[in-house]
């Protein structure tokens, strides 16, 4: 039975008899022995194979292009070589499927630009491999953490009737014929459609996450969302995935201690469970990523209203591209100075004026404010945003009318607020995001396997 490389490391009885497939990385020759370093993706060095001339095949083993597949028969041995411990003095090597110098992944540095024009093959090299291990861990990982506080699982609609930011950035969904559509007055007869109303792919589970949460009292969704917001920036894509915990007889306090666990478990996981992949970043993409994760591992979030953090920013003397003034959202700028100069770590900003925010936070006593909170990091600003959902039926109402929601396609929203209502509270997490934090990478479109960004949905 074939066994993985990284298991085979790990179990393998040095002088045993073992047998694995994966690609060939690297052949090199040296007084008659054929050195090729195969990898099946399951660790980030694979592992190095010693084919010495007696193989039947040696010729056509010693010319083995990177890429190619095989199958090896071998037994495990101590290395002489520096780097690694031990390496398989090969019996056979049967070419599986071969591979010659057009493979687009040749043994030499590619820039990440070039690699996502080539999404289909760059798992196959060390940084994607590494990127997409990681990005594979940590989703077991949010499960884990969830699970151990005995949260529920919620799988929330991908279609969708309802905008849950009311920023107006969904992708349609529809049957109707676009060349032409039933009209009425005008526009198109949405009542024709295959849902009878106009849908679109979902922005956020938050909504729908709400419901659960006053049933179960703790839930979570995890799965993709998607914005058709024409960014092109390093940090946004059209489709991707988002952790959004809800959990019922809560407040705001309740959901930053919940966020700063969590980021705090993640930060941890990768560190011990994934130590070969981040040393790696740490070594080839970020100059200090280890002791940086470390440091958010470690650290005490600190908490600030956000008037106070806007005192304190414009009494800095820094200056800034973007307004520094009450009433402002904080830009990435600002968010870096509060967490690498006023703070010196991260930092939850609490309390952000109504006018900025959706109508579905919590409206504080001062009649200006919301119970929302935004969790800044060191080097990126924003990583989680969350708030105290406003539970009381006249007060959500009335913000939907001054912001010009439509209550009638959210009757349902509205009726958890008609029976049972209480305090309750969530945040969001965008999961690439989260690798991007993780790994040091700097563009969304390398965290995800297949990036969907605007004028691009190939693969």
């Amino acid at each position: 039975m074939r066994k993985s490389i990284c298991n085979l490391l790990i179990d393998g009885t040095t002088g045993e008899g073992c047998r694995f497939s994966g690609w060939v990385r690297s052949v090199r020759l040296s007084k008659g022995i054929a050195f090729i370093t195969v990898n099946d993706g399951s660790n980030l060095g694979g592992i190095q194979i010693v084919a010495e001339q007696g193989l039947p095949n040696f010729e056509e083993v010693s010319r083995l292009g990177t890429g190619s597949a095989v199958q090896v028969s071998g037994v495990l041995v101590e290395s002489p070589a520096a780097g690694q411990d031990r390496e398989v003095r090969a019996e056979a090597i049967s070419i599986i499927g071969p591979s010659d110098e057009t493979y687009p992944l040749q043994k030499k540095r590619h820039t990440f630009e070039y690699l996502r024009s080539i999404a289909h093959l760059r798992p196959r090299s060390n940084t994607f491999g590494a990127v997409f291990r990681l990005r594979s861990r940590l989703a077991q990982a949010v499960h884990q953490f969830f699970s151990e506080r005995k949260f529920l699982y919620v799988q929330t609609p991908i279609i969708t009737s309802s905008d849950c930011e009311g920023a107006g950035e969904l992708f349609r969904v529809t049957t109707l014929d676009a060349a032409t559509p039933p009209l009425v007055d005008g526009s198109p007869d949405f009542s024709q459609d295959f849902f009878g109303q106009r849908t679109g792919l979902t922005v956020s589970g938050q909504l729908e996450g709400e419901l659960f949460a006053l049933a179960f009292s703790d839930i979570y969704t995890f799965g993709p969302t998607f914005r058709a917001e024409n960014s092109n920036t390093a940090r946004h894509a059209s489709e991707f995935w988002m952790i959004e915990p809800e959990m019922a007889f809560a407040d705001l306090a309740d959901d930053a201690a919940l966020a700063e666990d969590f980021v705090k478990y993640l930060c941890r996981f990768a560190l011990e469970e994934c130590a070969e992949d981040m040393s790696f970043f740490d070594k080839h993409i970020e100059k200090g990523l280890l002791e940086r994760i470390r440091k958010i591992a470690e650290a005490d979030f600190a908490r600030l209203d956000y008037g106070e953090a806007i005192q304190r920013l414009q009494s800095s003397g820094a200056s800034f591209n973007y307004p520094v003034e009450w009433g402002l959202d904080l830009q990435t700028e600002h968010e870096r100075y509060i967490t690498e100069q006023l703070i010196g770590g991260p930092a939850f900003i609490l309390n952000y004026p109504r006018d900025i925010k959706a109508f579905y936070m919590r409206q504080n006593d001062d009649g200006r404010t919301v119970a929302a909170m935004d969790l800044l990091v060191p080097k990126v600003g924003e990583i989680i945003g969350g708030s105290q959902r406003e539970e009381r039926l006249d007060r959500l109402t009335d913000r939907m009318t001054q912001m010009g929601i439509a209550q009638e396609p959210l009757w349902w929203y509205l009726d958890s607020r008609r029976w049972g209502s209480c305090p309750h509270a969530g945040f969001g997490l965008g999961f690439e995001r989260l690798v991007m934090y993780l790994s040091g990478m700097e563009n969304i479109r390398d965290v995800i396997p297949f990036p969907r960004t605007p004028r691009h949905a190939e693969f």
